[in-house]
């Protein structure tokens, strides 16, 4: 097997010198023309079979039909590729793989998915030798990111969760949690191999399980004893759990805000939690001496500038190291999603989300509108480090974007993650890099 990463090296040139029996792609919504484009290239350099994987094929199935893709996995993939590849090694492709939906013959198959795997401890660990050994940025880089499990309990409209279990249904568990023991094998693993200082759990949120948390909290300094970043969420947080975090050597967390106003979070996004929560949640933090940041959505539907202008007040209120913010895109399949689509409040279709989408919408707004919320977009985690700044704020964002403001927008935040969230020792060579890096993948 081999991975390409395009930065590097011309995935036409090698899949044509290389001669691949299968060329696969993960593709998440706003990158599926790029990957149906290179593709298109690919095949017409080598006589490949075409498959592509991950989010937008879940659950935009109709991806089957676009040209020069002869299948798509919908759903975990681990146990699919391999009987995939199996199937194509032996000569003879079995048309009833699960989770497969494939294109034969001008005809389309599609596939039921297979139950999701019960017991993650019995996947392999990820080879990140075969992103490591060819990608040098993310091999020297002291700060990795793991993933402890996956799914989620909750129900928020904007989310790929509960569309995932529509899918699954009775197959599959809302929420699987690897063990702490095979968590902290991956860690030590990578850890002997490559640097390693800081440590980013990237789940939806780390905290459903009182039991294994406080497991993990007893085993992680001892085994491991690096400072680590994970995702809570305001109704779950309690004084034990953030003793428990800060004792397992956490130093920041972030939670979903998400909306100011109590209609648009609980009605519209489903969220579950009360102002108080959040408030609470934030106290909890500053009393314990975590650092944290904040996820927010401007520029949902139904909402006004008002709804996104109490949002950035609640954010005030709480004093996040950092405030995210992101305008929101109606991915298909999610709720929320569905619902901007059925009431026609989109400029186009689904196909019209861009790979770098929170920064703009695709929502019918005015054009004032839009210009306010990328402005807001642009200030709204300066105006919470700075709340003496919020009496302009409204003034500001009625002015013309620019690259001005994208500028200052991304410098902050850079400094900001470095400095208060993810903190590492850098030599002016490695934060020159990541600078580098980090404005062209903005950009």
């Amino acid at each position: 097997m081999e991975l390409v990463i395009a930065q590097h090296r011309d995935p036409v040139k090698f899949a044509s010198e290389w001669r691949p029996a299968i060329v696969g792609y993960s593709v998440m919504t706003g990158s599926q023309h790029y990957y149906l484009e290179l593709n298109r290239r690919i095949r017409q350099a080598a006589p490949v079979f075409s498959v592509f994987g991950g989010p937008h094929p879940t659950f935009f199935p109709e991806m089957i039909e676009e040209e020069g893709v002869d299948g798509i996995c919908i759903g975990e993939g681990e146990a699919a590729m391999v009987d995939l590849a199996n199937a194509l090694a032996n000569g003879r492709l079995e048309p009833t793989i699960s989770n497969w939906h494939f294109k034969l013959n001008g005809e389309i198959v599609r596939n039921p998915v297979r139950p999701a795997v019960a017991d993650l401890d019995t996947l392999p660990l990820p080879d990140r030798d075969l992103v490591y050994t060819r990608d040098e940025l993310s091999r020297r880089n002291k700060i990795k990111h793991f993933i402890t499990s996956r799914g989620c309990p909750y129900n928020c409209t904007y989310c790929f969760n509960h569309a995932l279990f529509d899918i699954y249904g009775a197959k599959a568990k809302r929420f699987r949690q690897r063990s702490v023991d095979n968590v902290i094998a991956e860690i030590q693993e990578v850890r002997a191999k490559y640097p390693l200082e800081f440590v980013v759990f990237v789940d939806d949120t780390f905290v459903v399980s009182r039991a294994w948390l406080e497991e993990f909290a007893q085993k992680f300094p001892k085994e491991v004893g690096l400072p680590f970043f994970c995702n809570t969420r305001a109704n779950l947080v309690t004084r034990e759990q953030v003793e428990m975090l800060k004792a397992a050597g956490c130093f920041s967390v972030s939670m979903g805000v998400e909306a100011g106003n109590d209609r648009v979070r609980n009605e519209l996004l489903k969220r579950g939690m009360s102002r108080e929560h959040i408030v609470n949640a934030a106290r909890l933090f500053h009393e314990v001496g975590l650092h944290f940041t904040t996820t927010n959505i401007i520029g949902l539907p139904t909402t006004t500038i008002e709804d996104d202008l109490e949002t950035l007040d609640l954010n005030i209120e709480c004093r996040p190291d950092y405030a995210h913010v992101f305008i929101f895109q109606p991915y298909p399949r999610t709720q929320l999603g569905e619902f901007a689509r059925e009431h026609d409040l989109m400029v186009g279709t689904f196909d019209d989300i861009g790979e770098l989408a929170w920064d703009t919408s695709v929502l019918n707004f005015p054009p004032d509108h839009l210009r306010q919320l990328q402005n807001l977009q642009r200030f709204f985690a300066l105006v919470v480090n700075w709340p003496w700044l919020r009496p302009y704020v409204r003034r500001i964002i009625k002015w013309r974007p620019n690259k001005l403001f994208w500028l200052i927008n991304k410098l902050w935040k850079g400094y900001v993650i470095k400095k208060r969230v993810h903190p590492v020792r850098l030599s002016l060579q490695e934060y020159i890099a990541i600078i580098w890096h980090f404005m062209k993948i903005n950009s």
